[in-house]
This record gives structure tokens, C-alpha cells and sequence, in this order.
């Protein structure tokens, strides 16, 4: 019996990896004769932009035009591939292991399947080899391990990375003499010759903020928080008894005091400090508030008592007319 399933797998995986390889050919072949018409479209709208002094536009589309051409030239070399590895089936299904000549053909099918997303064949031929030679096989080529076997073209064709200026340039200036046009790229080129700030991390310098953070002098302190003793005339070593550590950064009180005193404040803010009164008179209004709470309090304390009162006196003359009668 397993002799019989081996050889019905072997035939249900040829049988399928022929079917999704024809149809991966086929469906390029679609995709290329499309891609050619859209980018002699591009081309000359880039053309009209450049003719029409709209470069900033024309910059911002030959992007896009050299995407569609890196995919071209990938789509070119997978379907080589692609019809290398459908000549060779047999091999493939009469080996268990990977054949060394059909390495860079099967490691580059599987890496592009993910990433193109209109070929859908591809992702069907992955999961076959995946059945056939395992999932670290597969994870290898996905990750680009040393020995995956990749095809470089295929790497750089299918990268997402923004292309260079100097590629962009050569791309505008082939359009321009494509169409005809005597255009200028000096302008064009100075601008991406120009290395423009990352911004997405925040300013790497802040103008202004050098000088408000030099750091203090520590001249009678150390790096255990300790008084450093002071030489006296005579030579001893006295403590210093005129300074007191402060336990921020290891400096003293007296090194804090007269930095403080180079602050020069604005004439609107010495006005609202002089008008700030002292902490005795605050302590004096605050303790006169809480006594003035509490006579209130007192007061609303005697009134419901009073209330009550008059409450219980109506209560009582009530029952004693209710017995009269």
C-alpha cells in the first residue's frame, strides 16, 4: 500500500506542478502584453509634464514608471524560470531533495510568489514544493538566508525601496529624448542631488539649548556626595563648613545660589512677583477663612436645633387640642 501511495502522490504532484507551472507561463505572458501598454501611456504623460514645466509631477511619476519596469524584468525572468523548472518535472518528482541546477529556478519561484500578488499560480507552486521539500526549506528562501539561492535580479527587481535620484534622472531624461523634447534637467538634478532632513525622528539639533544646558561646576564636591576638605593658610585641611550638599547631581546649595541670580526676568514678571504676598500673610488670611467656616458651621448647627424644636412644640399642641375635642 505505501508503495501505491507513493506513486499516486508522485503523480497527483507532477500532474499538478505541470498544470500551475503552464498556467503561471501563460498568465505572464497576459501581464507583460498589459505592462507594455501601460508604460508607453506613462511615458508620455511624463513627456507632456516635463514639455508643460511640471517637473515636481514628472519626478514624483517616473517612480512609479521604474516600478512597473523592475516588475517587467522580474516577470521576464521568472517566466525563463518557470519554463526551466516545467522541462525538468520528472527530475523534480523522481528526487527527494532539492536538484542543485534547479535550486536558483524553484528558491526564486517561491520567493516572488508572495509578492506577486497577480499571479496567483505561484502561491500554488510554493505550497507544493513546501509539501514536497518542507517548511524550513521554504522559510529559508523567505527569509534570504545565505544558502536560499535566490536570484539577485529577482531581489533587487522586486524590492519596495524608493529608487535613486541618479536612476530617476536617467529615466526622465530617456523619456524626454524618447519624445523629442530639449529639456533642461539641470533643475531636476539639483534637486536630487539635495539630502533633505529626516523629520520623522524629530530635529537632530535644538538651536538655542547648547548654552542653557552647561553643566554645573562641581568645585567642592566629589562623586560620593562628600565635602572636599579646604586648604586653610597655613596648609591644614579644613572641612569646608560654608557649604551645604544638596543630594541633586552632588552639588551644593551655595554653587546652585548664584546661578540663580543671572536670571533676568521680564519687567511684567517682577511686577507679579513684588505683588505676591508674604507667606505670613497667607498663613494669617488661611487661618481666618477656616475660623469663619467653622462660626458658620456652628450657626447652621444651632439653627436645625432650633427647627427641631419648634417642630416638637407644634407636634404637642396639636395632640392637646386633638384631646380637648
Amino acid at each position: 500500500m505505501s508503495l501505491l501511495n507513493q506513486l499516486f502522490n508522485r503523480g497527483v504532484f507532477a500532474g499538478k506542478c505541470k498544470t500551475c507551472l503552464s498556467l503561471a507561463i501563460s498568465r505572464i505572458k497576459l501581464l507583460q502584453n498589459k505592462r507594455d501598454l501601460q508604460l508607453k501611456h506613462m511615458h508620455k504623460e511624463i513627456a507632456q509634464f516635463l514639455q508643460a514645466g511640471q517637473e515636481p509631477i514628472a519626478r514624483i511619476r517616473v517612480e512609479h514608471v521604474i516600478r512597473e519596469q523592475n516588475i517587467w524584468a522580474a516577470y521576464e525572468i521568472l517566466e525563463l524560470f518557470c519554463e526551466f523548472v516545467l522541462a525538468r518535472v520528472p527530475i523534480i518528482e523522481s528526487q527527494r531533495e532539492c536538484p542543485v541546477e534547479l535550486r536558483e529556478a524553484i528558491s526564486s519561484i517561491i520567493f516572488a510568489a508572495p509578492r506577486c500578488s497577480d499571479l496567483p499560480d505561484l502561491l500554488q507552486l510554493k505550497n507544493l514544493f513546501a509539501v514536497k521539500y518542507g517548511k524550513e526549506f521554504v522559510s529559508a528562501i523567505s527569509d534570504l538566508r545565505p544558502d536560499s539561492g535566490v536570484n539577485r535580479s529577482i531581489i533587487e527587481k522586486l524590492s519596495v525601496s524608493a529608487p535613486p535620484g541618479e536612476l530617476k534622472l536617467k529615466v526622465m531624461k530617456e523619456i524626454a529624448q524618447e519624445h523629442g523634447l530639449n529639456w533642461d534637467s539641470s533643475n531636476t538634478a539639483s534637486e536630487f542631488s539635495k539630502t533633505h532632513e529626516d523629520l520623522l525622528g524629530g530635529p537632530k539639533v535644538v538651536h538655542g539649548a547648547a548654552a542653557s544646558q552647561t553643566p554645573l561646576q562641581h568645585g567642592s564636591s566629589n562623586s560620593s556626595g562628600t565635602a572636599r576638605p579646604v586648604v586653610s593658610p597655613t596648609g591644614k585641611q579644613e572641612p569646608d563648613r560654608h557649604h551645604t550638599f544638596s543630594p541633586i547631581n552632588n552639588t551644593t546649595i551655595n554653587e546652585i545660589k548664584p546661578a540663580s541670580k543671572n536670571f533676568n526676568f521680564k519687567p511684567e514678571v517682577d511686577a507679579k512677583l513684588d505683588t505676591i504676598p508674604p507667606p505670613s500673610d497667607i498663613l494669617e488670611k488661611a487661618r481666618a477663612a477656616i475660623a469663619s467656616a467653622e462660626r458658620a458651621t456652628a450657626a447652621a448647627r444651632v439653627a436645625a436645633e432650633l427647627t427641631n424644636v419648634n417642630l416638637g412644640a407644634m407636634k404637642l399642641e396639636g395632640g392637646a387640642q386633638a384631646s380637648d375635642c
